[in-house]
């Protein structure tokens, strides 16, 4: 046991070596690479919670400078769906993944994913954001009770801000699912377009589309009016698999703290992160109210 921990020892010292070599350089030693690169390459995940040809390139540039940091190609994928991302992850097809706060509460429970960073803003405070429910600034809803017998655009089931925190909050106003229509829409982007073209009465929009959507002239807040909005939500958190070595770990760990904020500014555009500071770490205690969250509604895995 000792010659073992011996040797992670060592092969976390050796990894955070490479993670510091510049990017015209080798990849140096095969335990620098058995650390930093045990498959040859990383594998990403990412949440579906944009446009995927949006998302793409904005997470490329992290994962460029990502693999530069570690020396071995980081693969992107942005997954079809929540409960694809927690699956993906449980069976051994992804190192690292961006979870959605909910996400990661059935990502940890069931994959093991283990929180590494999250996103700060230009002082280094880990980001929030919240969810919302928006109307029509003309509508006669001034409340969520007033919601009975209406229909409400959800995002996708698994959503924190799309759908569990928006369900939770409707119990708590005392109605039951029943009591109005709910429609998933596909999507954050898609649950905004449905109240934009008058398809639905109410929708979730979360701080995060808004500002996205704002910015790209597809939305004007003066047009609408929000009813409710959520307790501040801590930004998604980017997390290992708990199948992946200590070494790799720490090596990874390292890599996210050392990206500059340039490297990360693209994705922090989507996530209202604007201007951007350098990742901070985060632990399992961070997304503590989403754990809690899941138990007062009951729910599962099946549920993302």
């Amino acid at each position: 046991m000792r010659s073992r921990l011996l040797a992670l020892a060592a092969a976390a010292a050796l990894a955070l070596t490479a993670c510091g070599t510049e990017a015209g350089n080798t990849a140096g030693t095969g335990a620098q690479a058995g650390a930093t690169c045990p498959n040859g390459e990383i594998r990403f995940g990412i949440e579906p919670y944009e446009d995927p040809a949006k998302l793409k390139p904005a997470y490329q540039v992290l994962a460029d400078a990502l693999s530069k940091q570690l020396n071995c190609p980081v693969e992107l994928t942005v997954v079809e769906d929540y409960s694809a991302e927690v699956l993906a992850m449980r069976n051994g097809q992804l190192e690292l993944a961006q979870f959605g706060p909910l996400g990661f509460v059935f990502a940890s429970e069931k994959a093991g994913a283990l929180p590494l960073v999250s996103f700060a803003d230009a002082k280094g405070a880990l980001t929030t954001y919240t969810a919302g429910i928006w109307v029509p600034a003309d509508s006669p809803i001034k409340a969520i009770g007033d919601l009975k017998g209406k229909a409400l655009a959800l995002s996708s089931p698994g959503s924190t801000s799309g759908d569990a925190l928006p369900r939770f909050a409707l119990k708590q106003a005392g109605l039951a699912e029943s009591d109005l229509k709910l429609d998933y829409a596909g999507g954050h982007p898609e649950a905004l377009l449905a109240l934009a073209n008058g398809k639905v009465e109410a929708a979730e929009i979360n701080s995060q589309q808004l500002a996205t959507a704002t910015a790209e002239g597809s939305f004007d807040p003066a047009k609408f009016r929000q009813i409710w909005t959520s307790d501040p939500i801590p930004n998604d958190p980017i997390t290992v698999s708990g199948k992946a070595s200590p070494a790799f770990r720490e090596a990874v760990s390292q890599a996210l703290l050392r990206l500059k904020p340039e490297d990360i500014a693209k994705v922090g555009a989507f996530l209202d992160v604007s201007p951007p500071g350098p990742l901070v770490a985060v632990t399992k205690e961070t997304y503590q109210p989403l754990f809690d969250l899941a138990a007062a509604l009951g729910l599962t895995e099946k549920d993302v």
